[in-house]
């Protein structure tokens, strides 16, 4: 724009006395750029792949409020009220004013996957500057219509107000064309003068479900809605040979049964009609079920046997520091499958309009990938299937919802213009949903005479940690039974180093020697995706339960051990917050009573974490309990304390369960955890008071936290174990019947 043109304008916004509002409304596609266009500086987080303001940001004066519009999505991590907080602060109107889209693929940036406790530094950061760029708009044309500098405003809830005593609002400005444009990033956020981060505000999902409002999507009821319901074979491989459909068609209320290949479902107009009828389908079925599980009891050896399709050296640092190895220790650690175990089913609503397009309402953590995955499975164009996030059963990770917005899919194209509410069935989700992987993992250290680690080797066999669909129809699990099915593309290890199996098997301790190898197996003899965490999990508790086992054999303190192994202050900071406010230092031992503590980065890159816990073991019965639990928590700048202890208090809830419980039972034919006796979660009664420690830091980047206090939690759950008992334990979960087989061991 010429520099005339723009005094122009600038004139005539200043005479204007009314304006219009209107927005485009760019889909994803639209704000790529084009690669013809030169290379143009990095945006803060999302903001650099969707950099039109008018894509979060939209002014409306009709109900005076802003719209903010975020790809990443809440499933019970705060996030949404966390980016709600950001954008009042840096707009500074109440958060009151803010409304929320958030995951629907036809109106909102494409933020990708809402996972890997990346929300915070990647929506986060663009939300934050973002609002900052477009608060500059606005004042830049409040002072056009005031005819003052924009230096000379002040803004409060919306009211702009001059040194003079002119002033006007948000509303009376004409923002469209304004935000209608391209970030700059130049425009800093507030340094200091916040009113809303660092606060604790009540979670804007909250009161609705305190209300018992319905807002899940397992609530939906919409005008129309019929039922559906899929029968799956006992076990993954099985194909379907025959199946009575004829007969069920004429059951009551029945109004469609699908068979395409193995690929069998029904819908029907209540629920119960759809039950009765998918009951009656699975009797009538004969199924090839071929023998390929590897038993419970034979996960290790086969994670040992199984062909490794790549060797990851995930770091080679050889040892140029001087020093002699007087003794060397050596550790073999293991994880079995576990689930998500979502207390609800999951659930999707999804229908095929007049015009052609899909429409799926689904708590998927994963919109856009599985839009186009849905549509490449159904032939559709990918502007014609539309998923619009509403929340469900939280699960942190890959579980069925992405295949429950599948599965609805393929049953709503066959009753176009009439809704279709799917769910599954408990023993389904236990059953079909993809487990966090098996993982064994070897050990071994050279000390010096003094204890210190001088090399460092890390080994670790793991099948993958990720199938999402990820664009691609051969990782939706109804995909791969059709008649001419979907084949599941091989596995990757993706991202860099410490992403995934190898998701912090790089310790962060400072060992002149540390080299990590990561055996991948891309075979995977059950379903298996991302679990909370990934291969961190598994990793850290390796890691720190090795760190706790060379502490005790040097005769070190295990908190102190650590500390000197460790540079960064931040990781110092975490690990004595915890041990302080435990008590560590004064703590007195009593029979049958043990304390444990431990450590991680997650990722290396996001939140410091470090646990600290009193456990009591029953001799006579091997069981566990956790009699309390200290967590701190570094997650770089905080917005929201509350949020972050949640995230770190109900991680470490869910990683005692895992620990003390969790394990996915199997035969050679199928799986045998089917409800909650067979694959039992930590109770109510069984969760410890839990104190969480925040060290904040302003200032400083935002650091994921919801994945942070998992793998410290497992493994000093089970040094506390050892330190009340004396009896090492490895492999997982510590269950009590492996608890008193480890006693009687010890006592003989």
């Amino acid at each position: 724009m010429t520099a005339v043109a723009r005094s122009d304008r600038r004139r005539f916004l200043r005479q204007s006395g009314g304006f219009t509002l209107a927005f485009s409304l760019p889909l994803p596609s639209g704000l790529a750029q084009a690669p013809s266009e030169p290379a143009k500086a990095r945006l803060p987080g999302s903001l650099d792949r969707n950099r039109r303001l008018d894509a979060w940001i939209r002014v409306q004066p009709a109900d005076r409020s802003i719209l903010l519009m975020v790809g990443k999505v809440e499933l019970g991590q705060g996030i949404l009220t966390a980016l709600a907080q950001l954008c009042a602060d840096e707009l500074d109107v109440n958060i009151e004013r803010i409304r929320i889209v958030s995951g629907d693929t036809a109106v909102v940036p494409n933020e990708g996957t809402t996972a890997g406790s990346f929300s915070m530094p990647d929506s986060g950061n663009a939300v934050r500057h973002a609002a900052a760029e477009a608060r500059a708009a606005l004042l830049e044309l409040a002072s056009m219509r005031l005819a003052v500098p924009a230096s000379s405003l002040r803004v409060d809830d919306a009211l702009v107000v001059a040194d003079t005593g002119a002033r006007t609002t948000y509303w009376d400005l004409p923002a469209g064309e304004e935000l209608r444009r391209e970030a700059t990033g130049k425009v800093p956020p507030k340094r200091s003068g916040h009113r809303y981060i660092g606060r604790s505000v009540p979670r804007l999902d909250l009161t609705p479900k305190i209300l018992g409002q319905a807002m899940f999507v397992h609530e939906l009821r919409p005008e129309g809605l019929l039922f559906g319901r899929v029968v799956r074979p006992s076990t993954y491989r099985a194909r379907l040979l025959a199946a009575d459909t004829a007969a069920v068609e004429r059951m009551p209320g029945v109004v469609k049964v699908v068979r395409d290949g193995s690929f069998l479902g029904v819908v029907a107009q209540r629920e119960s009609q759809a039950n009765a009828a998918a009951e009656a389908l699975a009797r009538s079925c004969r199924w090839e079920t071929p023998s390929t599980l590897p038993r419970t009891e034979g996960v290790e050896a086969w994670l040992r046997s199984a062909p490794i399709a790549r060797d990851i050296p995930t770091r080679r640092q050889p040892r140029t520091k001087p020093g002699e190895v007087i003794r060397t220790v050596e550790a073999t650690y293991f994880r079995p499958y576990q689930m998500h175990a979502s207390i609800g089913p999951s659930a999707a609503v999804a229908t095929m309009g007049a015009d052609g397009t899909l429409v799926v309402q689904t708590h998927s953590q994963s919109v856009f990938e599985t839009a186009t995955a849905i549509a490449a499975m159904l032939g559709l164009p990918r502007e014609r299937v539309r998923l619009q996030h509403v929340q469900g059963a939280g699960c942190y990770g890959h579980n069925l919802a992405d295949d429950a917005a599948a599965d609805a899919a393929l049953l709503a194209v066959q009753v176009p213009g009439r809704p279709v509410r799917f769910q599954y069935t408990r023993e389904q989700e236990h059953r079909w949903e993809p487990y966090g992987s098996a993982m064994l993992i070897r050990t071994r250290a050279g000390l010096d005479a003094q204890g210190n680690v001088l090399d460092w080797d890390f080994e670790l066999w793991s099948t993958p940690h990720t199938t999402r669909p990820a664009n691609q129809p051969g990782n939706l699990l109804p995909a791969g039974y059709l008649g001419k099915p979907f084949v599941q593309p091989v596995p990757a290890n993706n991202g860099a180093p410490n992403y995934a199996a190898d998701r912090n098997a790089i310790a962060l301790y400072d060992f002149p020697g540390q080299n990590v190898l990561t055996h991948f197996i891309t075979e995977m003899p059950v379903r298996v995706s991302s679990h909370r965490g990934l291969g961190a999990y598994g990793n850290v508790f390796a890691i720190e339960s090795f760190m706790d086992e060379l502490a005790h054999a040097t005769g070190s303190d295990p908190a102190e051990y650590r500390v000197r192994h460790l540079n960064d202050p931040r990781a110092r900071d975490a690990i004595r917050a915890a041990a302080d406010r435990f008590g560590w230092s004064t703590w007195k031992r009593t029979p049958g009573r043990g304390r444990g503590i431990a450590f991680a980065r997650y990722k290396n890159i996001a939140g410091y974490c470090a646990v600290a816990l009193e456990v009591e073991v029953d001799s006579r019965s091997g069981s566990i309990r956790v009699l309390r639990a200290v967590a701190s928590a570094d997650s770089g700048h905080i917005v929201s304390p509350d949020g972050v202890s949640n995230q770190i208090e109900g991680g470490l809830v869910q990683s005692l369960s895992w620990t003390l419980k969790e394990e996915v039972q199997m035969d050679e034919t199928r799986i045998l955890s089917e409800d909650w006796a067979s694959y039992p979660i930590l109770t109510f009664s069984e969760v410890p008071p839990v104190d969480v420690v925040l060290i904040d830091r302003p200032g400083q980047p935002f650091l994921g936290t919801g994945e942070a206090s998992q793998g410290p939690t497992g493994a000093a759950l089970a040094n506390a174990v050892f330190d009340a008992t004396g009896v090492r334990f490895r492999r997982l979960p510590l269950t009590p019947a492996r608890v008193l087989q480890g006693l009687r061991e010890r006592r003989a």
